[in-house]
């Protein structure tokens, strides 16, 4: 397998600014550096999932080709990728810091935060079981394609939606509302991601195999292939 260096780790991230479109007219866009590290980062971060379930949709709909093997690999690697990384580090740090003082602030989006947190709570749930329905599919054969590919077009759009409330409705509430003491205690929070596909970090070592393997073998947006 082949080990990118660091310093060339998913250039395309950190040198271009880009939008991903949701079919059906959602957009998640780049928006320019504030202030506060915690917005950058939150939104550094929707857009690297953002580019990874585009990716993802490309490669289930052209399907595994001759390449049976590698596409597995590939789909399986984002799906653990979603799993380590916005499910455990983004998303915690939203309903436990973002979201609270958010709703205390602005009591107006309560029914906002309301939905965001029951789609955290599914989204942990469906990570794994995309993982399960792609086992399903790899071992037991194409007659167990169509439930997955079905079930992850819906994966996709409800992730985009849920990250385009986020953006549309809690981010503007937070800019407006929030002290420079809530913005420390988020900024502080959100730092210690160090998510490697937003382009502005080197993957930890434990993650090495797991990054390369994604973005040299991953058709773009996400990576190379």
């Amino acid at each position: 397998m082949v080990m990118l260096p660091v310093g060339v780790f998913l250039t395309w991230v950190t040198t271009s600014k880009f939008e991903i479109l949701q079919t059906g007219g959602n957009t998640l866009t780049e928006k320019p550096m504030k202030s506060h590290s915690s917005l950058q980062v939150i939104r550094d971060e929707h857009a690297s999932l953002a580019a990874m379930l585009q990716s993802m949709r490309m490669m289930v709909k052209r399907g595994p080709a001759e390449d049976r093997r590698n596409f597995f690999d590939v789909v399986r690697a984002m799906l653990f990728y979603i799993d380590e990384f916005p499910e455990r580090l983004h998303h915690p740090k939203e309903s436990n810091l973002l979201f609270p003082k958010v709703v205390k602030l602005a009591p107006k989006v309560m029914g906002a935060i309301d939905k965001l947190e029951r789609d955290h709570m599914y989204s942990e749930k469906a990570a794994r079981d995309m993982q399960h329905l792609l086992l399903a599919w790899e071992l037991l054969g194409d007659a167990r394609r169509t439930v997955f590919e079905e079930a992850f077009e819906k994966y996709i759009n409800f992730y985009l939606e849920h990250m385009s409330l986020e953006e549309s409705v809690i981010l503007p509430e937070a800019e407006r509302c929030f002290s420079e003491d809530d913005w420390r205690v988020l900024d502080a929070a959100f730092a210690q991601n160090a998510d490697p596909l937003t382009g502005h970090y080197p993957p930890a070592q434990e993650f090495e195999k797991l990054f390369s393997l994604i973005v040299t073998r991953a058709p773009s947006p996400i990576g190379l292939g």
